[in-house]
């Protein structure tokens, strides 16, 4: 087990487990009541050690790109060493005034990077199109995400950003599920999309979890903004699957006491299935006990 805490990146482009072992407390005041004449509560000032972190505080910590930036959704908490990402890293400090101060520059630099990273594409005639940015917190490198339909070679771009900017280049292509995750937005329940929010990877999602939860296959229905398989049809998935184990599928011959008969639906969390017998189609229900 160790003690971390789960810090949202940038704006919202990952969620990650920090340790804080070697963070120090961070001083502060608390109030003391003491018993004053007649008994009345006299308040009196005191140092106190209080949380290192608390949700809510921007902090620095050791990223993959360098020192970055970060707000901390959780407290502290223990977590299993399997359900962190290695390697574990830290938090260097709690973010200063210079800290935010440099966050805010970093954030006009990015916006600057970004129009003129668009207009070497568009120069070197590269079939990319570039979606986000990012800058290290340390200044000393710039990361640049694009989509494309295929491979797309852009040695000669790298060259060329790198002598406009100075600093290490790198540039990453990503899938439609990433740039979902880069822009939000909302889904067909109304909420924040998970990605957005709490997703922290992405599992695979395929019809065979919407077809066994009775979902419709509409395409427009399943599908997130991304175009792709709405990630919550996995959430379910797993229960779903448990309760119609050793239920008859649709299409399948069952015995039932008024004779044999075709199942023609299912309903697996009711953990019954419907029926039809005879030459006149009767429909009737069957239950089955939990596995």
């Amino acid at each position: 087990m160790q003690e971390v805490v789960l810090v949202r990146i940038r704006e919202g482009k990952r969620l990650v487990y920090f340790s804080i072992k070697e963070l120090p407390p961070r001083a502060g005041i608390r109030h003391i009541f003491h018993p004053g004449p007649r008994g009345a509560q006299a308040p009196h000032l005191e140092p106190a050690h209080l949380k290192k972190v608390k949700a809510g505080d921007y902090v620095i910590v050791e990223a993959e790109i360098g020192r970055e930036y970060g707000q901390v959704i959780s407290e502290a908490e223990l977590v299993p060493e399997t359900e962190i990402e290695a390697p574990l890293r830290r938090v260097i400090r709690i973010a200063t005034r210079e800290d935010l101060r440099q966050i805010q520059e970093n954030k006009k630099k990015t916006k600057e990077a970004m129009g003129i990273c668009a207009e070497k594409i568009a120069e070197h005639k590269l079939d990319m199109k570039l979606v986000d940015a990012e800058h290290s917190f340390d200044r000393s490198k710039f990361i640049f995400y694009f989509t494309a339909e295929g491979r797309v070679d852009f040695r000669e771009l790298v060259k060329d950003l790198a002598r406009q900017f100075r600093v290490r280049i790198e540039l990453r292509q990503i899938g439609v599920r990433d740039e979902a995750k880069i822009f939000g937005g909302y889904g067909l329940c109304g909420r924040v999309l998970c990605c957005k929010s709490f997703l922290k990877d992405f599992e695979p999602v395929t019809v065979r979890m919407a077809k066994d939860q009775n979902l419709p296959l509409n395409p427009s229905k399943i599908s997130g903004v991304c175009g792709r398989l709405m990630c919550c049809l996995g959430y379910e998935y797993q229960v779903y699957k448990s309760l119609l184990r050793g239920l008859p599928k649709q299409g399948e011959t069952v015995n039932t006491k008024e004779g044999k008969g075709r199942v023609v639906s299912v309903n697996p969390l009711k953990r019954a299935v419907r029926v039809e017998v005879g030459e006149e189609g009767k429909q009737i229900e069957l239950s089955y006990p939990l596995p």
